[in-house]
């Protein structure tokens, strides 16, 4: 093994070597020739050595400067033109490797995702220990392709294999191969894997990671003349080409790949067995892991441990990745220093949740009318969801203006809901249609606030009626689609008659959502009446307010 380190010490550094070698074998020559100068000095004539010293510093000038301009020029141009080849040098990477130990990002690190690390594990195991896999034959895994959405921890999970297999890890993004010249990306693979190849043969194995793969591994297309295409292309191959070569030689590389773009998006001669063999799906944290979570976050952090709770925290985070709720911690712990306090309670937490979703308070007073409005409005979605949509939880109301809303209701889902039901989507549709009934019913007009709500409330009927068949008139079919493949013929395709009674379902779901949202305020009329006067009153109201409010009047949520 000791000579396997002195070749590829060799070969990483012997231009250092040849280079620490000359300079000492011109300052042994120096050294020869100032002795032998001294010398013949001593033994000439007196007026030979006062015209000699007369010349001596003009000369010694002169050498110094040519000899500077010579060295300068000939390392340059030997250097770029020969070592790096001239015009191919930007296809050299300036990545380094990083060694397993150094990296320090173990299992533990890695929060929640117990099926992906149950995969990865398999991974570490046969990087370790490749004699029983070849015992049986077999070949250790090529290619490891990390699919789902921004922010799950796929970058995570591969810096933790790499610490556990304790092997180098070269970490590079797709789209550091694609330049403007054809060439370069290929050449910048080659170097790549060249790195590998030699950290495998000194270290035993390595680890190339390139996130966001799918902008060098996009499906390849015809060149339209533009160039870019062909270096897409060209760089593409070159990938493919070098990953089939790690079958040459029985080297320990391992590559991982990275990216929220679907499956269907890159190219299937690079998702194909023997390329990227396996493939793990990191999802969004569920309901405990997000507990978790919130728990490894806040550990590096001083809050108050009898104000925050983990459940509640996990319960308001729905649907949110790990970096998201990094980012709240973060942010909490930068409200509480501007608040002057020491610890992080809710009231931070909350804070930060608004912020980073809405943007900060704006500075905008509002009428007295106004500011009736908004409480009415918000009110109207406080009490629909809490009577008529069981899967949601009315976690805050507030009528303070931020970014581009003048208020907010935070209904997050209870749970996670993979397939949405019928029911489930009324009950959205019936939310949103909250605010608009309760305005109607209280102030006699609407305001434009309604917007953003009518959209939602459409889309989902929209998606009922033409993609998902829940339509009153029973027409099957997801007539979206014939859109989104873009038929020339589409108009042929679905007849203005059947458009019609599409449209017509889609206007009967929300009429009959409106009617059981105006049938619900008028009866509860005293309930949206307090709340929107808390509201006016306080301007903000936490769970525990609205919880009391509801419990005042008698009401508890439906199951």
């Amino acid at each position: 093994m000791n000579w396997k380190k002195h070749k590829l010490f060799w070969k990483l550094h012997w231009i250092k070597i040849l280079i620490i070698a000359t300079v000492i074998a011109l300052v042994g020559s120096l050294v020869v020739f100032v002795t032998m100068g001294v010398r013949a000095w001593n033994e000439s004539e007196s007026y030979l050595r006062q015209s000699q010293l007369a010349m001596m510093p003009l000369q010694m000038y002169m050498w110094l400067i040519m000899g500077l301009v010579q060295g300068v020029t000939f390392t340059y141009m030997y250097y770029w033109m020969f070592f790096k080849k001239g015009s191919q040098s930007f296809t050299q990477h300036k990545k380094k490797s990083i060694s397993g130990d150094e990296i320090g990002i173990t299992w533990n690190d890695v929060i929640g995702m117990d099926e992906a690390k149950e995969e990865a594990l398999e991974v570490v195991k046969l990087i370790k220990d490749r004699a029983s896999l070849q015992r049986i034959g077999g070949k250790i895994l090529r290619g490891i392709l990390m699919l789902g959405p921004p922010g799950c921890g796929k970058t995570y999970l591969a810096k933790a294999i790499a610490t556990e297999a304790k092997i180098p890890f070269i970490s590079m993004s797709g789209s550091e191969f694609v330049e403007m010249f054809v060439g370069v990306g290929a050449g910048r693979i080659r170097n790549l894997f060249k790195q590998a190849r030699q950290h495998a043969e000194y270290e035993g194995g390595c680890i190339i990671f390139i996130d966001e793969i799918d902008a060098v591994g996009a499906q390849r297309a015809m060149d339209r003349g533009f160039g870019g295409t062909t270096e897409h292309n060209t760089t593409l191959n070159q990938l493919l080409v070098e990953m089939d070569g790690l079958k040459e030689k029985d080297l320990n590389i391992i590559i991982i790949g990275a990216t929220n773009a679907p499956e269907h998006v890159l190219d299937k001669a690079l998702v194909r067995p023997g390329r990227f063999d396996r493939k793990i799906h990191v999802d969004m944290p569920n309901l405990s892991d997000r507990e978790k979570l919130f728990a490894y976050y806040l550990k590096s952090v001083k809050y108050d441990s009898s104000d925050v709770k983990m459940d509640r925290l996990a319960r308001i985070t729905v649907e949110q990745s790990p970096a998201d709720i990094a980012n709240i911690v973060r942010e909490a712990a930068l409200i509480a220093v501007r608040n002057n306090k020491t610890l992080i309670s809710m009231k931070e937490i909350d804070e930060a949740r608004e912020r980073i979703a809405l943007g900060i308070k704006r500075r905008i007073r509002y009428t007295p009318i106004e500011k009736l409005q908004t409480a009415y409005h918000e009110a109207g979605h406080a009490l629909v969801t809490y009577l008529l949509v069981p899967s949601q939880d009315v976690f805050k109301v507030t009528i303070t203006p931020r970014g581009h809303t003048g208020g907010v209701t935070w209904t997050p889902e209870r749970e996670e809901i993979f397939i949405p039901d019928k029911n489930r989507l009324t009950g959205e549709i019936k939310s949103a249609l909250g605010a608009y009934a309760a305005e109607k019913l209280k102030l006699g007009c609407t305001t434009s606030g309604v917007s953003g709500d009518f959209a939602a409330a459409l889309q989902i009927a929209h998606n009922m009626c033409w993609r998902w068949g829940m339509g009153k008139s029973g027409l099957i079919g997801n007539f979206d689609a014939v859109y989104s493949n873009n038929y020339s013929n589409a108009a042929g395709l679905i007849s203005e008659e059947t458009k019609a009674r599409l449209d017509k379902d889609v206007q009967e779901i929300l009429h009959t959502c409106l009617k059981e949202v105006e049938e619900l305020l008028k009866t509860e009329e005293p309930l949206l009446e307090r709340l929107a006067r808390e509201l006016v009153a306080k301007e903000e109201l936490n769970y525990d307010e609205v919880e009391a409010i509801f419990n005042e009047f008698g009401k508890s949520r439906p199951k």
